[in-house]
This record gives C-alpha cells, structure tokens and sequence, in this order.
C-alpha cells in the first residue's frame, strides 16, 4: 500500500477574473519511508502540490490518497485532525512561536495531542538530543541561527510521529554549511524512524541528497528518477 498517491490533480488559482494554472493533472505515488525531492523552478507548482498532499488547500479537480484514504473530500475538522496526526511540515520561514522556547515549541504539537505533560516533556528533550540542540532547549527562537531555528523546526515535526513530513524550500534560507548539516540529520531521522520525507525544492543541494527527485514544470511531472 503506497502512503501517497494523487490521481490527475489540478489546481486553478482566479486572479482578478483570470484563471491561472498551477497543477495540470499529476499523478503520483510516494511510498513509507521515502526520501524524494519535488524540484522544479518558481511558478512550477511544486509548492501548491505539497499543500495539496498535506492537505492545506483542496485541488481543483483530481484526488489525493493518504494510505488509501482519500483526504480531498474531508471537512476542515477531519483534515486539522489527519494533519495533527499523521503529517508533520517544516517550512522555510520556521514558522516557530517565538514566545515559546525551543523546547515548548517542539512539545506543543504534542500538546494539542492531548499527550500527558510528563511523556511530552521526555520525548521533547530526547528529540532535541537526536538533532543536537540539547542544550538549546531552554533558549527563545530570536537567540538562534537560522539553522538551528530549522532543526527545532524539524524536532517539531518529527516528535508527533507523523507518517510524513512535508519540507517546503527548507534549505532557503540557510548557508551551505548549515544547509548541508541540516539535509544530513533529516536523512538520519528518515532512517531512523522511518518516516517519508518530501521536500520542494530549486536547491541543487537537495536534489542531489535525494533519493528520488521528481521534477515539475509548468504544472506537470517531466521526469521521475
């Protein structure tokens, strides 16, 4: 059983009474455990796909399966819910709540789990561990590196235990250095716990880290290695 697949998925943004393409019928089958980049230039679609498959926007036409179950026709409850538990995100601006410190923001999905404060607390602290920022965790995300903010980022998304993580342009904003360390744990952490990861991307540093690249253009898939 794959753990995605998306069946002729279009998406059609209207912009001031002019309709704009972004996906133009994409098929796609991810399997567990995967390490697949989606590259393509601006405006390709490879962002809007990966909004699709984590279910952030509904598709204009077409299907997207999360283990078989189809998740573009649930309500906004049911896909909060799907999303909590099932899916993790780590996006280029961090998204972190800086009034939390790195240890509360990665406990915090975790919170609204419902997961008892002592087990969140433990397992916080050893994913914390695993990326190497155990002695950050008491620290706020303003006193931080951007490649330290993007693997409380990744701590975040990890800890639930999703079935997947969805990375949009992690390496962004980053360094080679810090990006090159940071593909490097996210690799581990695939490894590690067996979670798929899949990244859009125009960074040739994570095109050439991963294990399947897949490439858009102008809506549609062109290449599959």
């Amino acid at each position: 059983m794959s753990l995605i697949r998306t069946e002729g998925l279009e998406k059609i943004y209207r912009l001031d009474h002019v309709e704009v393409p972004a996906l133009r019928g994409v098929d796609l089958t991810i399997e567990g455990e995967e390490f697949l980049a989606i590259a393509g230039p601006s405006g390709s679609g490879k962002t809007t796909l990966l909004n699709l498959i984590g279910g952030l926007d509904r598709p204009t036409a077409g299907q997207v399966f999360l283990e078989e179950q189809e998740i573009t026709r649930l309500n906004k409850s049911r896909l909060a819910e799907l999303r909590l538990r099932k899916i993790g995100f780590v996006f280029q601006a961090y998204n972190l709540l800086p009034v939390l410190t790195a240890l509360e923001n990665v406990e915090y999905v975790m919170l609204l789990q419902g997961i008892a404060a002592g087990e969140r607390r433990q397992r916080a602290l050893a994913i914390l561990g695993e990326v190497g920022l155990a002695e950050y965790a008491n620290r706020f995300p303003n006193l931080m590196s951007g490649g330290q903010q993007q693997r409380v980022a990744v701590a975040r998304a990890i800890v639930a235990q999703p079935k997947l993580v969805l990375a949009d342009e992690p390496t962004a904003n980053l360094d080679s250095t810090a990006s090159s360390e940071l593909l490097d744990l996210m690799r581990q952490l695939n490894r590690d716990h067996g979670v798929t990861f899949v990244f859009s991307t125009h960074d040739p540093l994570v095109m050439e880290r991963a294990e399947r690249l897949v490439r858009l253009r102008d809506g549609k898939v062109f290449g599959d290695e």
